[in-house]
């Protein structure tokens, strides 16, 4: 007899959710579903995806990182100064940025798994750090004017596509292929789902929660340079914010609290909910601040459902 499986709703469910919203908001105003504004909403996102991305690692091993915003702000400012300030080759300041988000990450691996503290409490401190650094180095100032090769990232194409969004697609797929196509993923995914089992079965799970910090750290900072790029502009106030869309994103897109199990192209969409509720309701003319209020119902209803396909799964655990 077939059973209904609710396990099996969260891959698909946000992407009917998403094709539901666009259909919703093409009714709302003529504006939507044009091309320009299709096109602008991805362009806008391309940083947002590449850092959910990255956060996914770190979730789906069973982690949590709230400072990925404030990473960004220092790997921003110090980026910017590079080539602003010290005149430094772009590709100078790119690898410094790229470097410094990795071991950002890296001292979180580090705190989480030798000093023992629980990650949201961990990654909550050093966001705290990590901001009031970034406010030090930059002294509050706003750095622009980039070298055009470093607009390189936002404004040349690559096999028709913005560099930007070819950049994203490859770190879908590439993730997509780390996930699902590599031993190193199905470790992630054992680590998230029983660390005890997986420590047992013999894997270094110390080492491996580390390097899913550095990892997140690393395509973090790769996002970073996507969203100074864009801009042409940056101040040690951007990036924050930032994890809170791409952590919405990740659970909107079936990655559990409690890790060990994910689903990327469902968290490029989850990314995408969250941008089309936002222009969608710019367009319709609602104001910014009901954003706040559907976007915090969209974390509390992903959430509920998170729990309650967990609920489920125990129920049927305990039938069997």
């Amino acid at each position: 007899m077939l059973r209904f499986d609710p396990s099996g709703l969260r891959k698909y469910t946000v992407i009917f959710v998403l094709l539901a919203l666009v259909g919703l908001f093409s009714l709302t105003s003529p504006y939507f579903l044009t091309t320009r504004n299709i096109t602008n909403i991805i362009s806008q996102n391309t940083y947002f995806v590449i850092v959910a991305v990255g956060l996914s690692f770190v979730m789906i091993g069973g982690g949590i990182d709230l400072s990925v915003g404030y990473q960004m702000s220092l790997v921003s400012v110090v980026t910017a100064m590079l080539m602003v300030i010290y005149e430094q080759p772009v590709w100078l300041a790119i690898i410094a940025g790229l470097v410094l988000g990795t071991l950002l990450g890296l001292i979180n691996g580090i705190i989480v798994t030798r000093i023992r503290i629980f990650p949201l409490i961990a990654t909550l401190a050093t966001s705290v750090i990590f901001q009031g650094i970034s406010y030090m180095i930059s002294q509050a100032k706003t750095y622009r004017n980039y070298p055009e090769a470093f607009l390189f990232i936002t404004k040349s194409k690559v096999l028709g596509l913005p560099f930007d969004v070819f950049l994203t697609l490859l770190i879908v797929v590439l993730a997509s292929f780390v996930y699902y196509q590599t031993i190193f993923g199905l470790r992630v995914m054992a680590l998230g789902g029983n660390e005890e089992a997986s420590r047992l079965a013999g894997i270094n799970t110390r080492r491996l929660r580390v390097a899913l910090y550095a990892i997140c750290g690393f395509v973090v900072a790769i996002g970073t340079m996507v969203m100074i790029s864009k801009s042409n502009t940056t101040h040690s106030s951007f990036g924050p914010g930032t994890e809170f869309i791409a952590l919405t994103a990740a659970i909107v897109g079936g990655i559990s609290f409690m890790g060990g199990e994910g689903n990327v192209p469902a968290l490029v969409a989850g990314v995408f909910v969250l941008a089309v509720v936002g222009n969608g309701m710019q367009l319709a003319g609602w104001g910014i601040y009901p954003q706040y209020i559907v976007r915090g119902a969209i974390l509390l209803g992903a959430v509920a459902f998170d729990e309650y396909q967990k609920n489920a799964r125990r129920s049927r655990l305990a039938k069997s």
